[in-house]
């Protein structure tokens, strides 16, 4: 999977500009796929056919990323922007970021009264080497993504993006592998997780399954003075119990336990105090739909390098295997 990772993390595509990720993910799922079709809010919808009958279930990962729009350009070329998605300003001084007509963009920062306090947005600027407004390769509305290539540390994987195209990846190799199933699987590739759950919600609402499981990243607790948390790197994938947006349906989560266990898979157990995903978004369409999560653990989740454990994401395309088998 590494090589489909590589490609997936250093593609281009923050929450509303999704157009060139799904074009990669859609060339990827394409040979496996029964159907493939584009929903009106950006969804990359994959269908598998199952031998008939029920359950009719999805599978969400959400393709979009986090990254900067900018909001105003100055005299001098300089750029001023706000995030898209959960960006801390720790994350962006001397980051490099790339807009889609592939112009690169420095983040710097203004003189500061107290430079021991973390900067605000208001003190960030974007550096793309204008000399002034006319000579600017860039807008206002224009989005940039942080600029930050793949690399393989042993079992490790490091990149921007992993939030979550490591999700996409499970997706698609779960794909490449399965076998017809009882029901029909939808594999759906989500817009704008990051900014309003809505790519998940609305093609929850179309697509109105049985059951729903969400592919996400989630925190780890292992790193040095963390915030306690019992999720750790290499101990396999998380079964979410809650989260800061929604309480997995048990039967979802039960489901998930039961498959890892079948398939001889370590796993974890989740609850994560803050952040969430297409989950809680696919569990208030209509008059419910079951919805879980299977996670991947993740550290630095929302900074330009975020780390993955490769046996961690193997072993998460076995779980859901397993899981679409039971009745």
């Amino acid at each position: 999977m590494e090589n489909l990772i590589r490609k997936l993390t250093e593609t281009y595509g923050p929450s509303g500009f999704e157009d060139t990720i799904r074009a990669v993910l859609r060339a990827e799922v394409e040979p496996f796929a029964d159907e493939i079709r584009v929903t009106p809010l950006g969804n990359l919808v994959a269908v598998k056919k199952g031998r008939g009958g029920e359950p009719r279930r999805m599978l969400a990962a959400h393709m979009d990323e986090i990254g900067v729009i900018v909001t105003h350009i100055d005299e001098k070329g300089f750029l001023r922007f706000t995030p898209i998605g959960g960006v801390s300003p720790l994350t962006c001084l001397g980051a490099r970021v790339r807009f889609e007509n592939g112009t690169l963009g420095v983040i710097g920062v203004e003189k500061r009264e107290d430079p021991q306090k973390a900067p605000t947005f208001e003190q960030l600027y974007i550096d793309v080497g204008a000399t002034g407004r006319a000579d600017c390769p860039v807008r206002v509305g224009d989005a940039a993504v942080f600029e930050r290539p793949f690399a393989a540390q042993g079992r490790r994987w490091v990149a921007k993006a992993m939030d979550d195209r490591i999700g996409c990846a499970v997706l698609v190799e779960t794909l490449r592998q399965i076998e017809p199933v009882a029901g029909d699987v939808y594999f759906v590739f989500s817009a704008q997780e990051e900014t309003t759950l809505s790519g998940a919600m609305t093609a929850a609402y179309g697509i109105e399954p049985e059951m729903a499981i969400a592919v996400d990243v989630t925190g780890t607790g292992d790193t040095p003075e963390s915030r306690p948390m019992a999720v750790e790197l290499g101990k396999g994938p998380a079964v979410k119990v809650q989260d800061a947006g929604m309480i997995a349906h048990p039967r979802v989560r039960d489901l998930l336990v039961q498959a890892a266990e079948a398939a001889g898979v370590p796993y974890q157990m989740e609850v994560l105090e803050r952040g969430t995903t297409d989950a809680a978004a696919t569990q208030l369409v209509r008059s419910g739909i079951p919805s879980g999560c299977l996670s991947i653990p993740c550290r630095y989740v929302h900074t330009p390098s975020e780390m993955v454990d490769r046996e961690d994401v193997e072993g998460a395309v076995r779980v859901l295997l397993q899981a679409l088998r039971i009745p």
